[in-house]
């Protein structure tokens, strides 16, 4: 499959019978996947098809969906609650009689919580389990939108991540060109160093074998194989069809690993400052693979 991040956002809307309803998944970054699912009393069943939904689509990623739903038009049957009724009438009369509030009127009455006793009809089985099988449907429909959206995401993310990998590859190249010089550095180095403390000028075989001990310890050669190979590891990570996000998170701390050693081993100023410029584009490379999946 194509790169993909992890945010998103879809609507589906819907209908059947009685019923109306509007689903809305949505999906932020996550370490791994975390499906939440919000509906109306009564639709818990529902919180399955919104999990297995997003189980058989993502990864990774913490997503939410969200089921509103109402009856187009009540369909119980309603009544007046007589004694509820006389009981508010009884509490008032007193009132009225001594002229201290106003006869009530009909709708007054009428809108006093518990005077009208509205029941809603219950579906019959088979009538709920199609508005079920409907938004279960809805359900599935959101999460389509949602996987194209964080595609999307990740269609944008795909160039940025390949800029940044082709810039480290550019330059370990560079730093590779620097590093080659560096024997020959720190040989001269030494040699004028020991001829600063002991006063004249030290054989060229002990200068040779102390400069090829330091040699040994500033070799960056193997850092530079390394970032070389990462790189390769990272566009078949970026062009591959598998879920990449954890495996180039992983990746993008073995870049820094690696460009760290090479900073730490640097006896020349151009290479730690190459150095430096691969951790800046590392860290680049790795907050923007903390969007993808």
């Amino acid at each position: 499959m194509a790169l993909s991040g992890m945010t998103g956002f879809a609507r589906v809307e819907g209908a059947h019978g009685a019923w109306s309803w509007a689903v809305e998944a949505r999906s932020v970054n996550g370490r791994n996947l975390e499906t939440r699912f919000r509906g109306p009393p009564g639709f818990e069943s529902l919180d399955r098809a919104a999990r297995d939904g997003a189980q058989a689509r993502f990864q990774r990623g913490q997503l939410t969906v969200n089921l509103q739903a109402k009856r187009l038009e009540a369909t119980g049957a309603t009544q007046v609650n007589v004694e509820v009724l006389e009981r508010y009438l009884k509490a008032g009369a007193p009132y009225v009689a001594t002229g201290m509030v106003a006869k009530p009127s009909l709708d007054g009455l009428l809108a006093l919580r518990g005077v009208i006793d509205a029941r809603e009809e219950e579906d019959e089985a088979e009538i709920r389990a199609e508005v079920e099988a409907a938004m279960a449907a809805s359900i599935a429909q959101a999460l389509d939108g949602l996987k194209a959206a964080r595609l999307e995401e990740g269609g944008a993310l795909a160039p940025i991540l390949a800029g940044a990998v082709d810039r480290i590859e550019t330059l370990t190249m560079l730093a590779a060109r620097e590093a080659a010089a560096q024997p020959a550095v720190l040989k001269e180095r030494y040699a004028r160093r020991l001829t600063d403390l002991i006063g004249e000028a030290a054989s060229e075989e002990r200068i040779v074998q102390e400069a090829a001990a330091l040699a040994v310890k500033a070799d960056v050669r193997e850092e530079l194989d390394r970032l070389a190979s990462h790189v390769t590891a990272a566009r078949a990570l970026l062009g591959g069809e598998a879920a990449a996000g954890r495996r180039l998170d992983f990746l993008s701390q073995e870049f820094m690993r690696e460009a760290n050693t090479l900073c730490s081993k640097s006896a020349l100023t151009a290479l730690t400052t190459h150095g430096l410029d691969l951790k800046a584009t590392i860290e680049q490379f790795r907050e923007q693979v903390q969007n993808v999946e």
